[in-house]
């Protein structure tokens, strides 16, 4: 099962109890005051409800009209607690579930990373950083560490939720493991580098819940307007009730606060908190954590895209693409002949020159340890690796150390394998000579595998507006190659980490929005400078630091769904606002004429709707404005559906969608339920 249906099953009717509860539970002064609008509606029912007992002078407001006002205002505040309660419901289910993964479990303490054979088991709870331990296969990993011996695979599916195990090991930018994940194969050594309470899973439990969630400023600038709308429609129904006070008739205070309440905005103001909440736990579904609302909003806006080559965009080593024989060697024989020379080879590389031999010649799967012959360890002096036997020497490397070392037994270079060493250099790969002996046998194609469907979703970012350029160390020439395979717009070779973070300066000054996506220490200052830093789930633990989201699926294609997710945020706020400001259009035409129709009776023209009563008119406004909060719960929840377009594409569609829809439907839906009150005789 994925973590994605996982997590859409975790809202049950236990959840929704939950949320139920906790909305009552909030119909508290302090709390609903963190919603200006909604807080205006809270006190309007307190204000209604006291008016049930007590009976306005010269008010001709029957009691049972009030008391239905007062009893669909407290729905309408408990429906927008409610909307709030369910979207943090999921994210409460979801750190349940990660806290299920926690546990207390022993752990074998070494005194030395080189001293594996005595330790002493110790509880993972009291570790600390800095730590060494040792886990070999079965073994839970007992808390955050990095691996700094050994090579092992890991289920990690506690975590991600996908059971696909991946490989963990000293070096590069796959050495760090979390706690709570266990070890299939082998074994690892692990230095601990976070204390009790501060581990990687205890920092999504507390992201989850909420405990670091802040408005961001899209939302706070929001806020602060229907605040704004907010008072001015209070200034105006303030004034009405000494205005009617000289009128025929006088305004009663339940038909002034039901006007108050319809103008206001409350549709969008009782959804509002819960669309920033839902942003988020739709990236927790994608297997992406946040560390803020923050990130998730800029998301939407980001227009430039850094990817880190290794480990980013390829898989991080390369790996043996071909096999080229020359001089009259077959390429049986040169498949032999590396994949001996590679036996004893426990680098990536190495590996992926025995398997390729074995996949594609049909190799026979040899053992080292039965080999009878001596092996020749890689050192950065002599750049070969291989194998000594009684007849000779079977040697795999450098193409200038190899034949340096052909030259010095009486051979001689190949002409045939310089071709070919030239042609894999200008593809931006890596040639290794292999020889036996004085002669060359041909040579092994080294190259950066490219991420499967890296290409494809590059190309959805490019037609989302979003200009992706790939950072490498490489050479220009290696950089190049793999920027054409990959399909990025633009690339930086030779690149230092103040390289990536000036560019990133650069393109911010210059109005961009940078997003990074990485996964090594060397990425770390960039991606603490970007906008927005996804950061592999794979990569080091300075890189989880720097960012401000992390993939628990290591997927660098996963930010497309960040980004679609982060524009759905923002387009979901504005369909909803659009929506809830042009919905009050039409209550205008139900509550102005019946609330002032015995005074003006010119005023009943506008009574397009035909509706049966003045008391019947204002409660259906009042019914239908808290019934569309819990019909708009599930949007605000999902999120409007992102098509890449542009921004003036966007805005025609959500005016002619929302808008028109925000006038039309409360027409439809106030009519249907003055229809209903009638025939109840309610009205």
């Amino acid at each position: 099962m994925t973590t994605h249906h996982k997590r859409q099953a975790l809202l049950g009717s236990k959840e929704i109890l939950e949320a139920i509860g906790a909305s009552f539970r909030r119909l508290t002064p302090a709390y609903q005051l963190r919603n200006p609008v909604m807080f205006v509606v809270y006190v309007g029912a307190i204000i209604t409800l006291a008016l049930c007992f007590y009976k306005e002078p010269g008010s001709v407001e029957k009691t049972w009209f009030v008391a239905w006002t007062s009893v669909w205002l407290w729905f309408t505040v408990l429906f927008a607690n409610f909307a709030e309660a369910i979207a943090e419901g999921r994210g409460k289910a979801q750190a349940e579930s990660l806290k299920a993964a926690r546990k207390d479990i022993p752990a074998l303490r070494l005194k030395s990373a080189n001293d594996r054979e005595s330790g002493q088991t110790v509880s993972s709870s009291s570790l600390r950083k800095g730590d060494i331990i040792y886990v070999k296969a079965g073994d839970f990993v007992p808390g955050d560490g990095q691996v700094i011996g050994g090579v092992a695979s890991v289920d990690e599916s506690a975590i991600t939720g996908e059971s696909a195990p991946v490989i963990r090991e000293s070096g590069g930018d796959r050495d760090a493991v979390t706690g709570g994940t266990r070890v299939l194969s082998d074994w690892l050594v692990v230095r601990i580098t976070s204390n009790p309470g501060e581990s990687f899973l205890d920092k999504m439990i507390a992201l989850v819940e909420g405990a670091k969630r802040q408005k961001t400023p899209n939302e706070i600038a929001l806020a602060i307007l229907l605040a704004g709308m907010t008072i001015i429609f209070l200034l105006a129904c303030a004034t009405l009730l000494p205005y009617s006070m000289y009128a025929v008739e006088k305004v009663g205070g339940g038909t002034v606060i039901a006007l108050l309440v319809c103008l206001a905005p409350t549709t969008i103001g009782g959804l509002l908190s819960a669309i920033g909440i839902a942003g988020m736990d739709r990236l927790i579904q994608a297997n992406v954590i946040a560390k803020s609302g923050r990130a998730v909003e800029a998301a939407g806006d980001v227009n430039v895209l850094l990817l880190d080559k290794t480990g980013t965009i390829t898989h991080g080593n390369r790996q043996a693409a071909m096999f080229y024989p020359v001089d009259g060697v077959t390429a049986q024989q040169l498949a032999e002949a590396a994949a001996l020379s590679s036996l004893a080879d426990e680098t990536p590389e190495g590996k992926s020159i025995v398997q390729l031999a074995i996949t594609k010649y049909s190799v026979r799967e040899q053992d080292a340890s039965k080999v009878e012959g001596t092996f020749i360890p890689f050192t950065a002096e002599t750049r070969v690796s291989g194998i000594t036997l009684k007849d000779g020497q079977v040697l795999k490397g450098a193409a200038d150390a190899i034949e340096a070392h052909v030259t010095r037994l009486g051979g001689k270079t190949s002409a045939a394998a310089q071709v070919q060493i030239e042609k894999i250099a200008r593809d931006g790969g890596t040639p290794l000579l292999v020889s036996e002996g004085a002669k060359i046998l041909g040579v092994v194609h080294l190259k950066d595998i490219i991420k499967h469907g890296i290409k494809e979703r590059l190309a959805d970012l490019r037609r989302m507006g979003i200009k992706s350029i790939m950072v490498t160390g490489d050479n220009p020439l290696t950089a190049a190659a793999i920027a054409a395979e990959a399909g990025v717009d633009d690339y930086i070779a030779q690149a230092t980490p103040q390289t990536k973070l000036e560019y990133i300066k650069k393109m911010q000054t210059g109005g961009e929005l940078v997003a990074m996506v990485g996964d090594g220490t060397n990425d770390a200052p960039a991606l603490a400078q970007a906008d927005v830093a996804v950061v592999m789930n794979s990569g080091t633990q300075a890189a989880k630091e720097a960012g401000n989201m992390i993939d628990l699926d290591s997927d660098p294609t996963k930010l497309i769904e960040v980004v679609e997710i982060g524009k759905q945020l923002l387009m979901t706020r504005g369909a909803l606002a659009t929506f809830s400001i042009a919905n009050d259009l039409a209550k205008y035409f139900a509550i102005i004429p019946a609330a002032f129709a015995s005074t003006y009776p010119a005023l009943m023209k506008l009574n397009v709707m035909g509706l049966t009563s003045p008391e019947s008119a204002i409660l259906s406004a009042v019914i239908f404005n808290g019934l569309i909060i819990v019909f708009l719960i599930p949007l605000a929840l999902r999120g409007v559906k992102y098509r890449p377009a542009s921004a003036n594409s966007l805005l025609q569609r959500n005016v002619l969608i929302y808008g028109v829809g925000g006038v039309l439907v409360p027409f439809v839906g106030i009519k249907i339920i003055d229809m209903l009150l009638t025939a109840v005789g309610v009205a």
